[in-house]
């Protein structure tokens, strides 16, 4: 196990430094120069060549990315070019909405899509199954930011019973943090879960068509403890690679979802770099949100490990 966990670290720092580069090269490639956005209409040629300089623009771009990659490899993400202040700090400051609505978004998505897929799988042909599977078709098509204004509407205008928008840390109470959580991670989620149920059902249905799982039946073995104990632990190694493979999903829709519900998140913070094109906020983002992704998909290389002794890598 060790020596697995080692050999799958070491294989993702080419990936980082791969991920890093390409970053790199597509934010500074495209169109535009946030010397021109940063100095203003009004702004004389010398002021241009001032902020240029500065913020070493002028400098080739070869030079350019060797010296961020030194400084990423120091820890030093950088420095803000409108706040004035470290990208460390300022993703410090906003990782704690983003971390809480996805981990909400995904034990809701978990805890509801496995069972939905493994009932309806047990269920395949009934109206129940059916039902199911319409469920996950409309919520793997139906827009983020759409879904969020209709549950705005529904639950916090015309009930009232939650707020609009915003964001409370659990500091300030566990009901009130909840509140301002469960329509943002609801819309999250949804999209996520019916990706989670469709591949748990076809998981689950090939083993149930396994010899063994006949045998089972045929035993007398209680249908609960067949499909949970038998059918869902032989199904779990495409299932946990969907739930891994589908975190991409999550972090793609908080950007659009704390939009929408005004959350203080990672995904405001991009979206308000890209808009003023400001560098190092985006390079430091992207490479915070690939290096957890590279983590979890570390995580569940593991998981396959402990789900199945049989697989070595």
């Amino acid at each position: 196990m060790l020596p697995l966990i080692a050999r799958r670290i070491l294989a993702t720092i080419p990936v980082m430094g791969v991920v890093a580069l390409t970053v790199f090269g597509l934010l500074h490639l495209t169109p535009g120069d946030p010397a021109v956005i940063i100095a203003g209409d009004y702004a004389t040629t010398q002021d241009i060549e001032r902020i240029r300089a500065r913020l070493g623009l002028d400098r080739p771009l070869l030079a350019q990315a060797g010296l961020w990659l030194a400084s990423v490899a120091r820890g030093d993400l950088g420095v803000s070019i409108y706040s004035g202040l470290p990208v460390t700090r300022l993703i410090g400051q906003r990782v704690g909405p983003t971390a809480a609505l996805t981990a909400l978004a995904m034990l809701i998505s978990v805890t509801l899509a496995v069972p939905l897929g493994v009932l309806a799988a047990w269920r395949q042909g009934s109206w129940l199954d059916r039902a199911i599977m319409i469920f996950s078709v409309s919520g793997f098509s139906m827009p983020v930011f759409w879904l969020g204004f209709l549950l705005v509407w529904v639950f916090a205008i015309q009930a009232g019973v939650l707020p609009v928008q915003g964001y409370q840390p659990l500091e300030a109470g566990p009901w009130q943090f909840l509140r301002h959580l469960v329509l943002p991670a609801v819309t999250l989620s949804l999209v996520y879960m019916a990706l989670i149920a469709r591949m748990t059902r076809a998981s689950v249905l090939g083993v149930l068509r396994e010899d063994y799982i006949r045998t089972a039946f045929a035993k007398g073995l209680a249908p609960r403890r067949v499909l949970l104990a038998h059918a869902l632990k032989a199904a779990s190694l495409p299932v946990v690679t969907i739930i891994g493979v589908g975190f991409a999903l999550l972090i793609g829709g908080a950007v659009v979802t704390e939009s929408v519900f005004a959350i203080p998140g990672l995904g405001r913070l991009t979206v308000d770099a890209i808009v003023r094109r400001d560098y190092p906020v985006v390079q430091g983002v992207v490479l915070v949100v690939s290096g957890v992704y590279v983590l979890l998909n570390l995580v569940i290389d593991v998981v396959y490990v402990v789900l199945d002794p049989r697989i070595r890598y």
